[in-house]
């Protein structure tokens, strides 16, 4: 990636340049990985005043989506492949707009939960095979501290299953395909957004906010979209299995 010039750039007013403490403040970063990023090329260069470097929110605006990109498990190779791809003169508000792309799809994140909290969550007390079946129904995940981390939506859903007997075996051959048909739509759409729909506002002169919020409504539409054509699709495939059955 080319880095801007280093002696000026968006943002280099005085009033509004940082010092490597300053950044490492607002970053959350230590100077040292401050540093290798910029040797990888994931944030431009300081810029010079004299013998000293400062930083503006362009530097804190590519440092907040590299900390994004490792949150999500991005390893240092792929970070490098995306950040490659914004172009260098890219404003915070647009390198912004990536890491509002990167955001969790469900608006509600997980919980951690003991699990005496998840028992009262639940409505009752969860027994180890409850606690089995509830992960690998994607629901609940233990973590290293002995806590859950917990889907809250999707609880009393899980729970419903369990009093119903689902299956342990079941209900993990249901989320294996979950799993893999959800990853095949999932990157489906993403192409489609990056092909077609971001494309289009980019060049109708969309503003980064403009286009945050048509990604913050698609997500809800996607959703409802997908449950509507699974409901056709499950209806489709129960009147194929009747007509089998008379034929």
């Amino acid at each position: 990636m080319s880095a801007p010039d280093p002696t000026s750039g968006p943002g280099d007013d005085p009033a509004g340049l940082l010092t490597l403490d300053e950044l490492t403040r607002r970053s959350g970063l230590s100077v040292r990985n401050i540093r290798f990023y910029t040797s990888r090329g994931l944030v431009p260069a300081p810029i010079r005043r004299g013998r000293s470097g400062y930083y503006n929110a362009d530097h804190l605006a590519r440092l907040e989506l590299v900390r994004e990109l490792q949150a999500h498990g991005f390893t240092l190779a792929a970070i490098e492949k995306y950040v490659a791809r914004i172009p260098a003169d890219a404003t915070p508000e647009t390198i912004a707009l990536h890491r509002s792309l990167l955001a969790p799809w469900m608006a509600e994140l997980p919980e951690t939960l003991s699990r005496k909290e998840l028992g009262r969550r639940a409505g009752r007390d969860l027994t180890d095979d409850d606690l089995d079946t509830l992960n690998a129904l994607g629901i609940v995940f233990p973590t290293k501290q002995g806590k859950y981390q917990v889907a809250l939506a999707h609880l009393s859903v899980g729970v419903s299953l369990l009093d119903l007997g689902m299956p342990f075996d079941a209900a993990l051959a249901a989320q294996d395909i979950f799993q893999a048909h959800g990853r095949a739509i999932a990157d489906e759409l993403t192409e489609l957004f990056r092909t077609k729909v971001w494309p289009a506002y980019v060049e109708g002169g969309a503003t980064p906010e403009q286009i945050r919020e048509v990604v913050e409504k698609f997500k809800p539409v996607t959703v409802a979209a997908l449950v509507t054509a699974y409901e056709s699709a499950v209806d489709e495939a129960k009147r194929e299995t009747v007509a089998r059955r008379v034929r």
